[in-house]
């Protein structure tokens, strides 16, 4: 197999490549030079959105075999799979956490299991993870090495992880970015916040205490770029090096906005409103480093908190 390290130019094939994430991140690899295909249930819509340069396929994720989209995988140096359901879309019924776990796990089964039916296969698998793997952990600081914790997001993101896991028994090299809250003002967490911080309404949840482990977009996308030139495997936590706690958050967004923030949510109010969700999502948290990130020598644009929101909102 021929590794995708050193190459120029790159065949990149990515899932997800219309989201909030994998928009920008098809358009900055476009900008290095790289081809792209996009694996996506809406061509006609992907194309709208990517343009023209970007090849759009379609794919149904995990309810369809491998066919004819697979073709798109056959001779690819790399593969960044982004697909999947959003998580704080709605409270978390049976049905919810069934439909997040298929557009996530299943996905990725989907991708591994047409690997053995490709003439090459790609060097590399860029399948993403999210924080949520270490569950609820108070005070600790987290790296790649510490364990998975409790919670239906632990539990996802190893059955997640382990499903990309399975391309190394054919040869591909897996590398797996714990994904952070990502910020930008058009989607994301920040975009469901500042309708509220806006108007003043906005402040800490439950006693604010519990970290909140962050990335700005660019830096995410430019990670992302960066893995795909470095000798590596397995979990990279794709977070600023500098967490904060949720009243700091709070903080930070209403002097960004100019307002205040101190209208605090009562954590029996988020629990009774979304159960479960709120529980794992809102009220509990993770201190998470980029111990990896950092160690290969990757440059944070956005460090701290006051620079990532000045830039998403100056």
């Amino acid at each position: 197999m021929v590794s995708c390290l050193g190459k120029q130019v790159m065949r990149i094939v990515v899932t997800g490549g219309t989201g909030f994430i994998g928009r920008p991140l098809c358009q900055r690899l476009l900008e290095i030079g790289h081809s792209v295909t996009v694996l996506t249930r809406d061509p006609a819509t992907a194309r709208i959105r990517l343009g023209p340069r970007v090849q759009s396929v379609g794919w149904r994720g995990y309810r369809e075999p491998a066919g004819e989209w697979a073709a798109a995988l056959d001779g690819s140096d790399a593969v960044i799979n982004l697909a999947g359901a959003p998580i704080a879309d709605r409270r978390w019924s049976a049905h919810t956490k069934e439909r997040v776990r298929h557009t996530r796990e299943g996905a990725t089964m989907a991708l591994v299991e047409a690997l053995p039916k490709l003439q090459r296969r790609p060097d590399l698998l860029i399948s993403a993870s999210a924080i949520g793997y270490y569950g609820p952990r108070d005070e600790e600081r987290l790296t790649e090495d510490s364990a998975s914790g409790t919670g239906f997001l632990a539990s996802l993101c190893r059955e997640w992880e382990a499903a990309a896991r399975a391309a190394e028994r054919h040869g591909v090299r897996v590398v797996l970015p714990r994904i952070g809250i990502v910020l930008e003002k058009e989607g994301g967490a920040l975009a469901k916040m500042l309708p509220a911080f806006k108007l003043g309404l906005g402040g800490a949840l439950g006693r604010g205490i519990q970290w909140m482990s962050w990335i700005h977009r660019h830096d995410l996308v430019e990670l992302l770029v960066f893995l795909l030139t470095k000798e590596i495997r397995g979990p990279v936590n794709a977070t600023a090096p500098y967490p904060v706690r949720n009243r700091e958050f709070a903080r930070a967004l209403g002097q960004a906005v100019r307002r205040p923030a101190v209208l605090r949510t009562p954590g029996f109010v988020l629990r009774l409103m979304l159960g479960q969700m709120a529980e794992e999502l809102l009220l509990t948290g993770q201190r998470v480093l980029p111990q990896r990130a950092e160690s290969m020598g990757f440059q944070f644009r956005y460090p701290t908190l006051p620079e990532a929101l000045h830039a998403i909102l100056r």
